[in-house]
């Protein structure tokens, strides 16, 4: 029983003290609600002579913001890139607007005539189409008279030579010899190749043309063989 009450003697003291730390640890709230609710009532009664050291300290402070810090001069101003305006295009100008309408000449169609090709002397010309006698159709290659004939549609004239015509005969004699000649003619054209040299411009009476086969002239032959004469004779040789 003597040491169950010691135990219950010490314990007490322990008590005491919990009791001592719970009170100081409550009343510190309750001080500084005491002290601001002081601090309220005093500003209140005295608010007029606070109120004006308010705006007095907050004009420095707006005053150092409103004033710009000192401008370094080393460190050169931004350039702001102004845009460009872009110009407008203007409207396309029609063509008929710039130059006045031209006028349009009208050409004038003229009828073309076919020309013979005129032969360089140079040149010979070399023939081997078949021929056959002139009728009352287009004259291509056949054969007029005994010194005419067309070759290729061209009026050619042999002209080292001269022949009577069979139209133009003065005599049964000079019909005669007009025929022969133009059979002859025909049948030195369609012997074989021939070569015509021009002999003069081309006329409205035909092209001169001097006719041969290897180096032999049919004029001459014509003439070696009495159908014939040499140009400028005096004709009547075959009328008696």
């Amino acid at each position: 029983m003597a040491k169950t009450a010691t135990r219950g003697r010490r314990r007490a003291p322990a008590r005491g003290k919990s009791k001592t730390r719970s009170s100081g640890g409550g009343l510190l709230p309750w001080a500084v609600i005491g002290i601001a609710a002081i601090g309220g009532i005093v500003a209140h009664d005295h608010w007029k002579s606070i109120e004006p050291m308010l705006p007095r300290q907050s004009a420095p402070i707006a005053r150092d913001a409103a004033e710009p810090g000192p401008v370094r001069k080393d460190v050169p101003p931004k350039q702001v890139a102004l845009a460009t305006p872009t110009p407008k295009a203007a409207p396309p100008v029609k063509q008929s607007q710039l130059l006045p309408p031209a006028t349009i000449p009208t050409p004038t169609i003229q009828p073309v005539k076919a020309a013979p090709s005129p032969v360089s002397p140079a040149a010979p010309e070399s023939g081997t189409v078949a021929f056959g006698y002139c009728g009352q159709g287009a004259h291509i290659n056949c054969v007029g008279d005994g010194g005419v004939f067309w070759y290729k549609g061209e009026k050619i004239v042999i002209a080292d030579m001269a022949s009577p015509a069979v139209d133009q005969a003065r005599c049964d004699g000079e019909r005669r010899v007009a025929f022969a000649a133009k059979s002859r003619l025909l049948g030195l054209l369609n012997a074989g190749p021939f070569t015509m040299n021009a002999a003069g411009k081309a006329e409205p009476s035909g092209a001169p043309r001097v006719v041969s086969r290897d180096g032999r002239s049919f004029g001459a032959q014509l003439i070696n063989e009495g159908l014939a004469r040499k140009p400028g004779a005096a004709g009547g040789a075959w009328c008696a």
